[in-house]
């Protein structure tokens, strides 16, 4: 009976002594993250230099160089703001960080963003080469040439000069060839008197 007690007694130390040493334990690794020293807060605010997309635009196109040249690699929306890495020569596109693209890197024109801030004068990359550059078969544009002749305008003849040929007067005419009146009277009167001789001869 006695040792019995003595066991219940020992069992309640070890218990005792076990839960002390878990609760010191858990203490320890719990004291062991509290941090020490300040830890910096994430924002979403970029550092250094931003362009601010001006609300007049609903969005704007980013491409990959300064320049219409280049091709669009995405688009920003009103209001949204990014980390400016440089600027053109000109001044008229501004160098993002847009993650995604090759580099990281992008443009924007200038006038649809605000610039916070200054950033350098950067190198544009190349101009990009066309994928595929338009051929013309000869062969196929061969048939549809047509020559045409050039159209030979008229030449202008002047008229030669104008001869005007004397003709005689109709009544010089009429009187030259006009046998005279009188002379026709003397003669059928002539042949008149030469059939009234022959009929007189043809009576007797």
């Amino acid at each position: 009976m006695k040792s019995g007690f003595i066991g219940i007694i020992v069992m309640f130390g070890v218990l005792s002594t076990l839960t002390t040493a878990f609760n010191q334990a858990g203490n320890y690794d719990f004291q062991a993250q509290i941090p020490t020293v300040s830890i910096p807060t994430v924002t979403g605010t970029p550092s250094g230099a931003i362009a601010i997309v001006t609300m007049e635009q609903d969005q704007i196109n980013v491409r990959s160089g300064p320049s219409t040249d280049y091709p669009t690699v995405g688009v920003l929306i009103a209001g949204q703001q990014i980390p400016a890495l440089g600027r053109s020569v000109g001044g008229d596109w501004v160098q993002i960080a847009y993650p995604g693209v090759p580099g990281g890197v992008a443009w924007v024109y200038s006038p649809l963003v605000e610039l916070v801030g200054s950033v350098p004068v950067v190198e544009p990359p190349p101009t990009p080469t066309p994928r595929t550059t338009p051929t013309v078969d000869p062969t196929l544009a061969a048939q549809f040439i047509i020559d045409i002749p050039p159209t030979r305008l008229p030449t202008f003849t002047p008229p030669g000069p104008l001869v005007l040929q004397a003709t005689p007067s109709s009544g010089l005419a009429g009187s030259a060839t006009r046998v005279p009146m009188g002379l026709v009277i003397v003669g059928m009167g002539v042949i008149g008197l030469f059939g009234l001789l022959i009929s007189f001869l043809r009576g007797r």
